[in-house]
């Protein structure tokens, strides 16, 4: 039987706690940018005169705009999930995956500082 340890060390603890702080300020940045182009998407284009070029542009606006939900949307998930993964860290239960009861590998949470899976438990999904 293996003799892998349940826990990670305080040490590696406080190493992904400041990569996941990181990429949570990171994250939050490109949301506002990303909320600031919603509300500057109502003042552009008004001063284009020609109706044919509007019509178009409208469309592509309108996919623009779309497009800049969904990724506000998976953003804001993006930044939901850093902060319970901070929440694990508290709690003591970051990097143990929730199907298998192993650690995660160190690798895989620096790459995904979010995953609550081990590789094993993805791939049997």
């Amino acid at each position: 039987m293996e003799n892998t340890s349940t826990k990670y060390s305080d040490k590696d603890l406080a190493e992904f706690k400041e990569i996941i702080s990181a990429k949570i300020a990171h994250a939050q940045v490109d949301l506002d940018l990303l909320n600031d182009s919603f509300r500057n998407d109502s003042n552009n284009g008004t001063e284009d005169t020609s109706p044919t070029f509007k019509s178009f542009e409208a469309g592509s606006e309108t996919m623009s705009k779309e497009a800049n939900v969904q990724l506000a949307i998976r953003q804001e998930k993006f930044i939901r999930d850093l902060n319970n993964a901070l929440s694990r860290i508290e709690n003591g239960t970051y990097g143990i995956c929730r199907v298998t009861g192993k650690l995660i590998q160190k690798e895989r949470l620096k790459l995904v500082p979010h995953a609550t899976l081990s590789i094993e438990a993805k791939k049997m999904q």
